[in-house]
């Protein structure tokens, strides 16, 4: 098991994926968190993104590729995905500004997930789409392991008999359902492509959350992507790194 990528299912809380059932397992009866909330967050916002026109046909992170292309090198991030995660980041600016929602957070998650689409050797091609596909281990209740049986008859990850969690921000199929969305301009919602991922993983934080501004609020959401503190550790460190303009 990897230090990455797939350790959702390792840890028994595969991804965003039990979705909010994960968040409500490290959460008191008054919605408090159970567990102190770390020192540090929320992390910084790091370099400011450019208004873009998010209403515009076609791919809108294009649009961020010129911003993305003067700092994504020194944090090692594939231009594509900063580009997503801004682009994501934006969207929420946008449509659900008191969510907050930094794209450095998003950076942290795509770090720890899967070295922004970059886990054993994959990468991001031109379209955005990770190759090859990115696809966890099968969630069968095995020691270690959640038990998620099939929600969609192995459509995403190719498993018609349990859930694996997918694409370079990691869904299960079930939660890709229900917060995967089209933010390439291609008509289809795919947790393959990273700019449909990104803003897929921005509209669970913000629902999980709420306003990711205030530090409990922020451990809250990331809580529901992952049900551990060691996770939300994590994230936080490669969030600041970026936040700083270096290497997670």
């Amino acid at each position: 098991m990897t230090s990455f990528s797939m350790r959702h299912a390792a840890l028994g809380a595969p991804l965003a994926a039990v979705a909010m059932a994960a968040a409500s397992c490290s959460f008191g009866p008054s919605g408090e968190p159970s567990a102190p909330v770390l020192p540090g967050i929320p992390p910084d916002a790091g370099e400011p993104v450019p208004e873009i026109d998010i209403g515009a046909p076609g791919r809108t992170s294009d649009q961020l590729r010129p911003w993305a292309q003067g700092i994504n090198e020194q944090m090692d991030i594939p231009q594509a995905a900063l580009a997503a995660y801004a682009n994501a980041a934006e969207t929420m600016r946008q449509t659900l500004p008191e969510c907050n929602l930094g794209w450095t957070t998003l950076a942290g998650i795509g770090h720890v997930e899967t070295r922004h689409g970059r886990h054993q050797g994959a990468s991001i091609g031109d379209d955005g789409v990770v190759n090859p596909p990115i696809i966890g281990v099968k969630l069968d209740g095995s020691p270690g392991f959640a038990d998620i049986p099939d929600t969609d008859g192995g459509a995403l990850d190719g498993d018609p008999e349990h859930d694996r969690a997918v694409g370079p921000m990691q869904f299960i199929p079930e939660s890709w359902n229900k917060y995967g969305r089209d933010a390439d301009g291609n008509g289809h919602a795919d947790p393959h492509q990273i700019d449909d991922a990104a803003v897929a993983t921005a509209r669970l934080l913000c629902e999980a959350g709420g306003d990711l501004s205030q530090a409990q609020n922020w451990q809250r959401a990331v809580l529901a992507y992952n049900a551990s503190q060691e996770y939300v550790a994590d994230v936080r460190d490669a969030a600041a790194a970026y936040a700083a303009g270096t290497s997670a």
